[in-house]
Parts: C-alpha cells; sequence; structure tokens
C-alpha cells in the first residue's frame, strides 16, 4: 500500500492543479510498489511529470505576480534537483536511494499541497487568474534529467526554476 494516497485534505478546489497533484501522487504510488527492474522507469516518470508540475506552478506565479522572490519556486528547484540526483542514483543501481526518497517526498507533498499550493491557489482565485486557459511553455536550460549513464540529457531540458 502506498505511503501517500489522494484525499479531499489534498484538494485546492482548483481542478487544474488538483488533477495535477492527484498524478503525482498516482505516479509516487507506483514508484512506491515497483519492483526493482521496474524501479528506475517509475522513478523517471515520476520526476518528469514532476518538472513539468513545478513549472506550470512556477509560470502561473510570475504571470501573476505572485512573490517575485518567493520560497514556493525555491522548494520546487531543491525537490527537483534531488528528484534528479535520486535518478542518478537509481541509474548507478543504488534503488534504495530513490525508495528513501520516496517516502520523504510522500510526507513533504502533503505539507507543501496544504501550505504552499493552497496559498498559491487561494491567490489564483483572488486575481481571477484562469489556470485552464494558459499553458505556459516551460523554459529550457541546463537543468536536464541524466540520461541513462547518468549524464545530463539536453533532450530532458528543464526548467532551473521549476
Amino acid at each position: 500500500m502506498a505511503v501517500l494516497q489522494w484525499s479531499e485534505s489534498l484538494s485546492l478546489e482548483l481542478p487544474e492543479m488538483d488533477e495535477t497533484h492527484r498524478e503525482f501522487v498516482a505516479l509516487l504510488a507506483r514508484v512506491e510498489t515497483a519492483d526493482d527492474a521496474h524501479l528506475v522507469a517509475a522513478w523517471r516518470a515520476l520526476v518528469d511529470h514532476t518538472a513539468d508540475h513545478f513549472g506550470r506552478e512556477d509560470a502561473w506565479m510570475r504571470s501573476t505576480g505572485f512573490s517575485s522572490a518567493n520560497c514556493h519556486t525555491v522548494q520546487h528547484r531543491v525537490v527537483l534537483e534531488v528528484m534528479c540526483e535520486g535518478l542518478v542514483q537509481g541509474l548507478k543501481g543504488q534503488n534504495e536511494a530513490i525508495r528513501q526518497m520516496a517516502r520523504e517526498l510522500a510526507v513533504w507533498f502533503v505539507q507543501h499541497a496544504q501550505t504552499m499550493d493552497a496559498a498559491l491557489a487561494l491567490h489564483l482565485r483572488s486575481v481571477g487568474f484562469d489556470l485552464a486557459a494558459m499553458s505556459p511553455p516551460l523554459e529550457q536550460d541546463a537543468h536536464a534529467l541524466p540520461n541513462q549513464t547518468g549524464h545530463a540529457d539536453p533532450r530532458h531540458a528543464r526548467s532551473a526554476t521549476a
């Protein structure tokens, strides 16, 4: 059984954010239940999803002037960097690193969603921001996901602020 399961306590009552968060929870559950042969692929799928997820939220924050020097974006960047490091470790066969990160990520996510994301959701509603109308292109730069050799793969570049 997955450590983290979707519940209404995670709902922000913004369908776009809630759907992305449900996907995150489902992908994290796949990581938690994956056998060793499928663990790295499940983690990579979670990292890819999280990079897009954080990139969207960061774009919404920029578009609406939500605290230009906010710690929300910093948390996104740090968590994604740690997740990418987990991918590097997994590619080296160090599956326990991914398993430990998954357990910690489940704890972190609840706190993040109920505080940082809840504040963002409140802000987006207060300014009348239409999430459905905005599909921001993610910025591309040197923050790339590791390829099968553990080296940065420019085909999977992610935003440094994602």
